[in-house]
């Protein structure tokens, strides 16, 4: 800077002196966060991912990579699951399905996986799946001894590899029952082995993971997605300390005692210091809790991966893999509690795993199986980065990739079916249509007539009943076929609202109608069609319209009388949509130029017919099997 200054002091050299300052203090602003002391990432844009627990040494694997083209792959697992099992007979199994035994081995083995794919495309990113805390093995009481995770701690941690052990007894790391007994139980049963939890809050064991982190970015991985953000009724001294400082620094003494009925907070013996808990059983002091559990989760993943981590490999990708289901808040949901300045900061993108709550539809019934309530929930909360839902989907392959790329997500989140060939078949042609038409999906943005308001600040006073009239109210937007986007309360005040309507969980699903407005974008398209707009990241001229058609023939219920998920692609069976019209309204003073139609599995583009009048803009939308795309190209 010295430098700089020295030679801009010339009065001639004065515009180039504030160009560089301007630069340089840009550059100082970008990578800092809110407080001005932790990196931000860069924004990493992507719009086509893959992930793989398993078959991911098939022969077929590296050339269904070559054909598909994403542009981030997540595959291997180098956190706890790695090494509880990759050097015990179970290494073959669930879950990570390692191709090779031994550490030395499978490292290897995983360093070239990742060299093979950066060589098909150094552009893709390879991500590394990271259980954080869930250690598979018996302590050293066991009667056979120590296996698993604690056989590997007492006699495989390499300190040339690893640095040194942070704790002697691996029993100090574990989260704890209140009579000090580490909390355990057998419910994967992988190898007859138990299963333990690592507490997050213990330094040590941040510690063992920056270790492993290392490990991993020595393989070659450009990051990691991190799961099991499980914190249990852990009175470890470091939960206990944790939460006392946590309500200190929320309550007075005299709110403590007014509030929770703690005179004593120092001395007080708390019978339990949950997490997640039934809705209905909570209180202001299991709330607190929550809170507390979820904010400590996220300031652990913070230090080892975002500081640590980027200390390591500055454009470091760190994501969390969560669980939302059908909205579950408070006994599910990884982030249901967290502040909205924490929810996602500094994370490159998010995962979060729908189960089985949309894998499969009840035509009968309106239940189309969609994830597009959630889809766009995240994507209001994340600020429209990338992100993506694990559907748990393997028979509706063109729906779950058509319902993230018609809600600004990257398709598709989880098991990406190759093996099966009209499975691959229909995903390299999904892919290479978000690819062909990349200026349409990269980093765009949502284009909506209506705001739907997410209740979180009522979640965090324990009001889950408000979530479920949003859910109602967001179910009705969607037959109704409203251009909406969805956006916490908490974000509320910072939404540059563009003349939107915005409704709260507060309306009456009776009185819905009464509230959008009537001169409002409408399709006349039947309930199996989901419609959604965007605009592209780079044009202002052009708006986008998605429509994603669920309709099928549908698999035979179970004996039981549920529907069925279905066996593979095989029961897809999707029933095209016959064409219907749209009336949509512009932007103030655009003027249409042309309306193109487009299709994974229309190879040319389509010129509609098209009528414009002042803001409205009628075209019909042809056939289509699945997902289709209008473009409305403006003046």
């Amino acid at each position: 800077m010295k430098a700089i200054l020295s030679k801009a002091y010339d009065e001639k050299e004065m515009p180039k002196f504030y160009g560089t300052l301007s630069v340089f203090v840009t550059l100082i602003l970008t990578n800092l966060s809110a407080d001005g002391a932790e990196p931000v990432q860069v924004r990493h844009d992507f719009t086509r991912m893959v992930a793989h627990w398993d078959q991911y040494s098939s022969p077929e694997y590296m050339e269904f990579i070559k054909k598909a083209q994403p542009e981030l792959v997540q595959v291997g697992f180098y956190g706890a699951h790695f090494w509880s099992l990759v050097h015990t007979p179970h290494f073959g199994g669930y879950p990570a399905h390692f191709p090779v035994r031994g550490l030395k081995e499978c490292g290897n083995w995983l360093r070239d996986l990742n060299r093979r794919l950066h060589t098909i495309d150094e552009k893709i990113a390879v991500v590394g799946h990271f259980n954080i805390e869930f250690l598979v093995g018996d302590l050293v009481s066991h009667p056979d001894g120590p296996s698993g995770f604690f056989k590997w701690y007492h006699d495989g941690w390499d300190e040339k590899v690893l640095g040194p052990k942070p704790v002697e007894d691996p029993l100090d790391l574990l989260e704890k029952n209140s009579d000090g007994s580490p909390i355990s139980q057998k419910g994967y049963s992988i190898g007859g082995m138990h299963e333990y939890w690592a507490c997050l809050r213990n330094p040590a064991w941040q510690k063992v993971l920056k270790a492993w982190l290392r490990h991993g970015v020595d393989l070659g991985l450009d990051g990691f997605i991190v799961n099991y953000f499980y914190r249990h009724d852990c009175h470890c001294e470091h939960c206990q300390t944790g939460f006392r400082k946590h309500l200190i620094e929320r309550y007075s003494g005299e709110e403590l005692k007014s509030k929770f009925g703690i005179t004593d907070l120092e001395g007080h013996r708390f019978e339990e210091i949950v997490s997640w808990h039934p809705p209905e059983e909570t209180t202001p002091l299991r709330l607190e809790m929550l809170s507390f559990s979820q904010i400590s989760n996220k300031q652990a993943f913070d230090e080892v991966f975002v500081r640590y981590g980027r200390s390591l490999k500055e454009d470091l990708i760190v994501s969390q893999w969560n669980h939302l289901g059908n909205f579950g808040q408070i006994n599910g949901d990884e982030r249901c509690l967290l502040p909205a300045e924490l929810w996602g900061r500094d994370e490159t993108y998010l995962w979060y795993s729908t189960g089985g709550a949309a894998n499969f539809t009840n035509l009968k019934d309106r239940f189309l199986g969609d994830g597009t309530l959630q889809a766009r929930y995240i994507r209001g909360a994340f600020n429209d980065r990338p992100f993506t839902l694990g559907k748990y989907e393997n028979t509706r392959i063109r729906s779950a990739i058509a319902e993230m790329a018609a809600n600004v997500g990257a398709p598709m989140g989880f098991y990406t079916r190759f093996t099966d060939p009209e499975a691959r078949k229909v995903i390299i042609l999904y892919y290479q249509f978000l690819k062909k038409y990349d200026a349409l999906f990269r980093g765009n943005l949502p284009h909506a007539e209506v705001v739907l308001v997410f209740p979180r600040s009522r979640v965090h006073r324990g009001d889950v009943g408000s979530v479920e009239r949003f859910r109602r109210l967001g179910r009705a937007l969607l037959e109704e076929h409203v251009l909406f986007e969805i956006v916490p309360d908490d974000l509320l005040s910072g939404k540059k609202l563009q003349g939107q309507t915005v409704i709260t969980s507060d309306v009456d699903l009776t009185d819905l109608l009464g509230n959008l407005p009537k001169n409002r974008s409408k399709f006349e398209a039947p309930f199996t069609v989901q419609v959604s707009a965007s605009r592209p990241a780079e044009d202002t001229h052009e708006l986008d319209f998605h429509f994603v058609n669920y309709n099928r023939k549908e698999p035979p219920h179970g004996a039981d009388g549920k529907p069925s998920p279905g066996g593979g692609i095989s029961d897809e069976k999707p029933i095209p949509i016959a064409g219907f019209v749209a009336k949509v309204n512009l932007p103030e003073k655009s003027k249409v130029s042309s309306v193109v139609f487009l299709s994974p599995e229309n190879p040319n583009p389509l010129d509609l017919e098209w009528q414009s009048e002042g803001k409205e803009l009628n075209f019909k939308v042809p056939e289509f099997k699945v997902y289709g795309v209008v473009r409305a190209l403006l003046k």
